[in-house]
């Protein structure tokens, strides 16, 4: 479940309710997630990454996907996040994995690090404004570093 969190950026109460008739297949061949978050009842459209849809298509004949009409199994937040800090204890990791960090690092680590613009993501993220993405947004110095470059190079071809 955190790891299809990370790929797709959905909030813990949204994963657990994800259903299968939310997830289709345009004509070009690729996944999407249509739904709306919970929290806010704002729609969004997640194109699903091969690492999501990996992770989708191995639970989908998994008995508590069948009975329960969900998209994979989903254990309590309680109990996820027990496990998540579990794991970041054995791992010797730093950082206070939750299910929320997930969201957090779709939101970083996989679209604004990899230069999917903040509107994009704020839309997938099924935000109603831009300030809400901004919060998610700890812009990395790498990131500042190579957008400077690029300007560098575009103001360069004015130079003399």
């Amino acid at each position: 479940m955190f790891v299809l969190c990370c790929f797709t950026g959905l909030a813990y109460v949204d994963i657990q309710s994800l259903r299968p008739d939310e997830i289709y297949q345009n004509e070009e061949g690729g996944f999407y997630i249509k739904s709306k978050r919970t929290k806010t009842d704002t729609g969004f459209t997640i194109p699903l990454l091969p690492t999501a849809v990996a992770i989708i298509e191995k639970y989908k004949d998994h008995p508590k996907v069948v009975n329960k009409d969900c998209v994979i199994p989903v254990l309590s937040n309680q109990k996820s996040n027990s496990y998540l800090k579990e794991i970041a204890d054995r791992c010797n990791i730093k950082k206070n994995l939750t299910t929320h960090l997930a969201r957090h690092t779709f939101a970083t680590t996989v679209t604004l690090t990899n230069g999917v613009p903040i509107e994009t993501v704020g839309k997938m993220l099924g935000h109603k404004n831009l300030r809400t993405t901004q919060h998610y947004a700890k812009i990395i110095d790498s990131k500042v570093e190579e957008d400077m470059k690029v300007l560098r190079e575009k103001l360069g071809q004015f130079s003399t």
